[in-house]
């Protein structure tokens, strides 16, 4: 029997790990880790999750849909109301690529580095 696995971080290249830190941040209410610095940041949440942003020099964002630089993974959050949680997210600086093929159902933003995330109802 394999051993069982425990996911406890995801951790996204960035060209500022502080400043994406800070936009996942406000988007999600996780807390920042106290170690953070210009080189790796971090968020953490009460269960233990961390989400970390490494800085990677000559960063080039993925592409999406085009798929010249792909986008590799994308995290997905669940919201009640699709249009509040993609107006705020627009407002923190989030992009919304012009391709959509979630309709009613999910949306497709792309953060400050150009990682695509989906808002999903739940």
């Amino acid at each position: 029997m394999s051993p069982r696995m425990t996911l406890r971080a995801i951790t996204l290249d960035c060209p500022d790990p502080l400043a994406l830190a800070a936009f996942y941040e406000q988007a999600t209410g996780l807390e920042p880790h106290p170690e953070s610095d210009a080189e790796f940041a971090g968020l953490t949440d009460e269960n233990g999750l961390f989400i970390g942003f490494q800085r990677v020099d000559d960063y080039q964002a993925p592409g999406w849909p085009d798929q010249t630089v792909p986008q590799q993974f994308h995290l997905d959050f669940a919201v009640e109301d699709l249009d509040r949680a993609e107006a705020r997210l627009l407002e923190l600086g989030a992009g919304k690529p012009d391709h959509q093929p979630g309709g009613a159902r999910w949306r497709v933003l792309t953060d400050l580095a150009g990682h695509p995330f989906c808002l999903v109802r739940g």
